[in-house]
């Protein structure tokens, strides 16, 4: 199995739901694993393979990059409460107020971790953020640990005494070690 997870803040067991989350998965282990090593196999073909086990559970799946599909999260709320900033989630369980990221290719090396907290910490309504990583991004002659290196980002924010994160997060790390 190449599903692998870490959940933060450590002091606390990962939420009971999580399991789910892991369970969808694991259950979709071989075929996302493929994003690892197959050419163009990227984000939103992980994320589609995994749609309908994340929706058996209650969350919310982008259909497609159109606007129409695409699930936002408010930031800020203007006249009438109408959202005036909102940011996308691949997904979103609104009764456990978790979204939901995937990450393929250069997930790490591309900054894509990165924006994926900053909008997260923004995000109304979002108390736990799960992000799926590779385990390990293969590009040119190279490679990248990039769920090793985002465990190591991750530990540094949420057992820093200089920051407190406003929301749990689970990474997710799959495909070939």
């Amino acid at each position: 199995m190449s599903i692998r997870f870490t959940s933060f803040p450590r002091t606390d067991p990962p939420p009971e739901f999580i399991a789910d989350v892991i369970e969808a998965f694991v259950s979709n282990d071989v075929a996302i694993g493929a994003a690892s090593t197959e050419k163009g196999f990227g984000s939103d073909r992980v994320l589609a393979v995994l749609a309908q086990d994340l929706i058996q559970i209650g969350f919310d799946v982008e259909g497609s990059k159109k606007r129409v599909d695409k699930i936002y999260r408010p930031v800020f709320f203007g006249e009438g409460g109408r959202p005036t900033l909102q940011y996308e989630v691949d997904a979103y369980h609104q009764a456990n107020r978790c979204g939901l990221e995937v990450e393929a290719g250069r997930g790490f090396q591309g900054g894509a971790f990165y924006r994926d907290l900053i909008q997260a910490m923004v995000m109304s309504q979002v108390d736990h953020l799960c992000l799926a990583m590779l385990n390990r991004y293969e590009y040119a002659s190279t490679y990248s640990n990039d769920y090793s290196k985002a465990i190591d980002v991750a530990e540094a924010l949420f057992a820093h005494s200089r920051i407190q994160m406003p929301f749990g997060l689970t990474v997710i790390g799959y495909g070939p070690e």
